[in-house]
Parts: C-alpha cells; structure tokens; sequence
C-alpha cells in the first residue's frame, strides 16, 4: 500500500511537471468563509515602504532589543508551539492591515469600540498578544522608550519562526517601523485574504500589498532535476528518478507553507463544502476525520479547533507542500494552489527541494514584514502595546 501511494503520488508530480515547470515559465467566526463578507474590489497596489528599515536599527539605542526579544518568544514557545503559530499569523494579520505598524495590538477604547483585533479574521482566534506584552515589558526595563511595538511584532514572528523551524528558518529581520495610531475591523475584513478564497482573489489580495508573484525568484531560478521516486525520464534533460522543477515561485505560495503549523477553527472550512463527500477535492480519509471532529455547522459556542498539518503539527517545514500534493490541506486556499501552473511548480518544488521553502520563506517574510511601514513622524513608539501615547 505505501508502494502504491508513493508511486501516485509520483504520477501526480509528473503530470504537475508536464504541465507547468518543464515549460520553463518565467482562521475565524462561523458562517460562509469563516465569517468574512464577500470580496470588495481590490485597492490599488501600494508600494511597500521598507526602503527606511535596516538590519541592526537598535545597535545604539537598544544593544540588547532583539536578543529580550528572543528569550522572550522563544520560552513561550517551547512551552507552547501554538503560540508559535499565532506570533507568526500574527505579523502576517499586522502587516496586510494598514502596514506593519502594530495596529493589530490596540484594545477598544470608547472613541474606538471596534478596532482589528476584534475583526472576525483575528477574534477569537488570534493569539500571542501575552507575549509581546512580556517582551514589550523585558525592553522597557531594559531600554525605556526605544523599540516600537511593530518592530517587537516583526521580530518576534522571525523568533517564532526560528524556534518551530529548528533554526532552518532564522534570518535577519530590519526594523525601524514606528506604531501606528488607527486600527479598524472593517480595516482588516477587506484586506485580510480568508480561507475561502480562490487562486484569482487570492492573487489579487498579495498584489494589492505589493507581493506579486514573481518578486522572489532567486537568481535566475534555473530548471532543476530533483531525485523522487519516478521511473521515466521528464524530457527536458532530467534523468530517471528524478522530476523537473524551476520557474518563479508566487509569493502567496511561500507564506501558505506557514500552515504547516498551528490549529484551525472548524468554522474556517465547514462552511465552503470542504468536508462534502461528493464534492470536495479533499483527501476522502482526511475529510471523514475532520468529520469526526468538526460540528457540520459549527457555532460561536461550538466551534472546535483541528491541527492544519497531521503529519508534522508544532514544526514549521515543507510538510505542508506534500500535504497540498496529496490533498491533505484544510482550505480553499490551499487547495487553489494546485490550480494553476506557476503556483502548483512551485508546490512541487517547496515539497521536494530540501531547504528551499525555508530560504524562500525567509525573504518573504522580510517582504512582507516591509509593506506600508510608518518610519519617524509618520508614528509613534507606544508606551503600552494596546493603547496610542
């Protein structure tokens, strides 16, 4: 039997191959979607303000800053990989909000009852807030009134992702973003991509903060043949044993590899069909489990929480890419992947080049970690994480 799927599988790569890369081309509320409303237009693209940001910001203000930050995260995931999860969604929720200005942190205040972190994308299911607030707490002692809150978010989604990776995930992470002041749950309703999202609108919701899909193509990206277990030639050079990869690889492909960690509510894919039998493209073993755990229509009050990745839960690797592969994935989203020919060569390769993911997952998150940022007068340093100065 493991024979047989192997060897499945190894057709599926096959035909991908044929199709794309040897061409050689250049969490939530109950309810549709998970609660979220349906797509508004798309905003013009904005152009990412990272330019200002550098590696090392803190080196005379604050020697210490990312190392308390480090410590801080990295014992709060060891005793709890979820909260992992949750620092790495958590900058990803910041920055397709406004920009990566830590506007995600900021409570209800009377002259502002409904900010983004009571947005249905984010409440109830957003989590690690303690631990920014632990290390906000460490650098203030430390060095009063020097790091932002948005460069605590950035930096503690790298030692998130530093920390569930087993250091094959760790980069340098440049700062210098400033706090913003605004923060609005209709904010993050429009430009937060929801699980139920197809493979246009999700292209769409990457443009639209500057992630186009062939801006992390490293070096020339050249093809390359990659030993599996296929049995016949790929016809472009590529020997026996081995599959043709390359081409430009979609920046929502390599940020999708997150959910290979982390938990998900039911609510999230109950709602779009996943689970129906005669419909759903999903893994029809996967499906009947998830069945088994989840509500068919699930509720604020009952709305269990599912792993996203049963192979490998609580580490932060390619897994997720062979998940996609063999219809092992919980959202639209993720299955969109395979939908195309540039994003599902990109799948083939984050699941068989040993390494890749990781290094592309490192300069997305810079990217990403880069959109809309305020620097000096456009924004604050907040005294408390939840509340402006």
């Amino acid at each position: 039997m493991a024979r047989l799927a192997a060897l499945t599988t190894a057709a599926m790569l096959a035909v991908v191959c044929s199709v794309t890369c040897c061409q050689a081309e250049g969490y939530g509320y109950p309810g549709p979607g998970g609660g979220y409303p349906s797509p508004s237009p798309t905003p013009p693209a904005p152009t990412p303000s990272g330019a200002d940001l550098a590696v090392g910001f803190y080196r005379d203000a604050c020697p210490n800053a990312e190392a308390i930050v480090r410590d801080v995260v990295k014992k709060a995931v060891e005793q709890n990989p979820g909260v992992g999860a949750g620092l790495i969604r958590m900058l990803f929720h910041d920055c397709f909000v406004q920009g990566c200005d830590a506007s995600v942190l900021l409570d209800p205040t009377a002259a502002n009852t409904q900010p983004e972190k009571l947005s249905p994308p984010n409440f109830p299911s957003l989590r690690g807030f303690e631990v920014i607030d632990a290390a906000k707490a460490a650098l203030e002692a430390a060095c009063p009134g020097k790091v932002s809150r948005a460069d605590i978010v950035a930096f503690a989604g790298r030692d998130a992702s530093a920390v569930l990776s087993g250091g094959r995930a760790d980069f340098a992470m440049p700062a210098g973003r400033r706090d913003g002041r605004a923060s609005s749950a209709n904010d993050a309703l429009q430009f937060l991509p929801p699980p139920s999202f197809n493979l246009s609108e999700l292209t769409a919701s990457f443009a639209a903060k500057g992630l186009d899909a062939d801006d992390l193509v490293i070096g020339n990206n050249p093809l390359l043949c990659v030993r599996t277990r296929m049995s016949r030639p790929d016809g472009l050079g590529c020997v026996a044993g081995t599959l043709c990869v390359g081409g430009p690889v979609p920046t929502l492909v390599v940020l999708s590899g997150a959910h290979t960690v982390g938990r998900s509510h039911c609510s999230s894919f109950v709602g779009d069909g996943r689970l129906n039998a005669s419909t759903s493209d999903m893994n029809p073993a996967l499906a009947a489990s998830l069945r088994r755990q989840c509500p068919a229509n699930p509720t604020a009050a009952n709305d269990p929480t599912v792993v996203q990745d049963t192979v490998t839960p609580n580490t932060l690797d390619s897994q997720y890419y062979r998940n996609a592969l063999r219809r092992n994935v919980l959202f639209t989203s993720d299955a969109a992947l395979l939908r195309s020919g540039q994003t599902a060569a990109a799948v083939v390769q984050n699941a068989f080049v040993p390494g890749l993911w990781e290094q592309k997952f490192a300069a997305a998150m810079v990217k990403m970690a880069s959109i809309e940022v305020k620097t000096g007068a456009n924004g604050e340093i907040r005294r408390n994480c939840r509340v402006v100065n």
